[in-house]
C-alpha cells in the first residue's frame, strides 16, 4: 500500500484549523497538533489526528447535547497534602494538552522528590498514552500513564456485555544511550484497539480472530459487524483492564458504562459522571538505584547488559524485537521521507476535515512516500 508525504507544518495547520474551527483555544489547537504530529511520525495509526478529531465530533465538543469536552475549559489544580503528587479537575479540558502538562508537571516533582503523581478527574480521552511516556523517557525518566477509556467498548472475560475500556497501559523507560531510543511498553487491554477497527474499516481488512464479536456475541473478524472488543490474553487481559477502572474509582470516575454516555444515566442518578480519569506517575532514574550493580558497572551500563541479555541467546535472530522499536522504524522512515506518511484513504480523511473548516489543502501536491 502506497503511501504519501504530508509536510509536517501542513499537516499541523490543517490539524489546528480543524480545532480552531470547533471553537478550540490557538494553544489547544497547537497541542492537538503537536500531538497528532507526534502520532504520526512514529506510526501510531490507530490514535493519528483523524481519530481524534473523530473522537472528539462523536463524544467530544460535537456531543451538543452534553459535551464531554468544552473548548478552552481551564484545569482546576486541587490542593494537596502530599508534596509529591497532585490532583487536578480537568474540567473536560481538551486530553491531549491535559496530558501534556500533567507529565511535564510529574516530571518536576521527580526531580525534586524522586517520583511525581498527577491524578485527573472529569478529564477526555488523550488517545496514544505511549506518546507522552515516549517523551518523558527522551528527557531521562521513567514514565508511567494509564487513564480509563473513552467507553466501555470490552466485554469481561467469560462475559458478554461489555462493561469495561480499552483502558490502555503505557511504559516509557530512558534506554536511548543503551539502543538508540527508549523502550515504551504501551498496549490497550482489548486484542485490538477500536481504532484499530476503525483502521481495517477504512483499509478494507480483516480482524485478527478472536478480537471481537458482534451484537450477538459471537466473535467476528469483519470490522462492520465489531459490537464489542475481548480483553487480550483472557482472564490477564481483564485483569489489567480492571486496574484502570479501580485507580479511576479512586480518582473519582464513575461507572464505566455511563462513560461518554450520558444519555444513558438512569432516571434519578442524574449524579453520576461520564468522563474519564487519567493517571500519571514519573520516576527519577537516580530514585530506584541501589547502586550495587555487578562487574562494576554503573545503572546505565547495567540497563544496557540487562537489555542484550534479553535479546540475546539467538533471540533476535529468531525475530524478537524491544517494545519501542516499531515505532523507532516508523520515525526513520518518516525522518527519510522527510515529512508525515498517510495512505490516499487518510488524506482523502483529512481533505474532508479541509473542507469543513474551510481550511486551504489541495492533495494533489503531496508526493508519493
Amino acid at each position: 500500500m502506497s503511501n504519501l508525504i504530508f509536510p509536517i507544518e501542513s499537516h499541523n495547520a490543517l490539524v489546528a484549523a480543524a480545532y480552531q474551527h470547533r471553537g478550540y483555544t490557538a494553544d489547544e489547537a497547537q497541542q492537538a497538533a503537536r500531538f497528532s504530529q507526534l502520532t504520526a511520525w512514529y506510526g501510531i495509526k490507530t490514535h493519528n489526528a483523524l481519530k481524534a478529531l473523530h473522537l472528539d465530533h462523536l463524544f467530544g465538543s460535537g456531543n451538543e447535547t452534553n459535551p464531554g469536552c468544552v473548548p478552552g475549559a481551564e484545569i482546576e489544580k486541587l490542593p494537596s497534602r502530599f508534596a509529591a503528587a497532585e490532583q487536578w479537575n480537568a474540567n473536560r479540558k481538551l486530553g491531549q494538552a491535559v496530558a501534556f502538562e500533567a507529565i511535564e508537571a510529574a516530571e518536576k516533582m521527580a526531580d525534586q522528590y524522586g517520583v511525581g503523581i498527577v491524578s485527573v478527574d472529569y478529564a477526555f480521552h488523550y488517545l496514544w498514552g505511549g506518546g507522552y511516556v515516549m517523551d518523558s523517557a527522551k528527557r531521562g525518566y521513567i514514565a508511567y500513564t494509564n487513564c480509563t477509556a473513552a467507553l466501555a467498548e470490552v466485554v469481561p472475560f467469560m462475559g458478554k456485555h461489555p462493561t469495561l475500556g480499552t483502558n490502555p497501559h503505557s511504559w516509557g523507560f530512558p534506554t536511548q544511550d543503551a539502543i538508540g531510543y527508549p523502550i515504551v511498553i504501551d498496549w490497550a487491554t482489548s486484542t485490538v484497539a477500536m481504532g484499530r477497527v476503525q483502521q481495517f474499516k477504512r483499509e478494507g481488512l480483516t480482524l485478527p480472530p478472536d478480537s471481537a464479536v458482534d451484537k450477538d456475541g459471537n466473535p467476528t473478524q469483519d470490522p462492520n459487524q465489531v459490537h464489542a472488543l475481548q480483553p487480550f490474553g483472557r482472564h490477564k487481559g481483564y485483569g489489567l483492564s480492571l486496574i484502570n477502572e479501580l485507580v479511576g474509582g479512586f480518582i473519582g470516575g464513575s461507572l464505566p458504562t455511563l462513560r461518554s454516555r450520558p444519555e444513558d444515566i438512569p432516571a434519578g442518578t442524574e449524579g453520576e459522571k461520564t468522563t474519564p480519569s487519567f493517571y500519571f506517575q514519573v520516576i527519577h532514574p537516580d530514585a530506584v538505584s541501589g547502586g550495587a550493580f555487578a562487574c562494576g558497572r554503573d545503572q546505565a551500563a547495567n540497563v544496557k547488559a540487562v537489555i542484550e541479555d534479553v535479546v540475546g541467546h539467538g533471540n533476535v535472530d529468531n525475530g524478537t524485537i524491544l517494545p519501542g522499536e516499531l515505532e523507532y522504524r516508523a520515525s526513520l522512515e518518516s525522518e527519510k521521507a522527510g515529512g508525515l506518511l498517510f495512505t490516499e484513504a487518510e488524506i482523502a480523511e483529512f481533505k474532508e476535515l479541509a473542507d469543513e473548516c474551510g481550511h486551504d489543502f489541495d492533495p494533489k501536491i503531496l508526493k508519493n512516500a
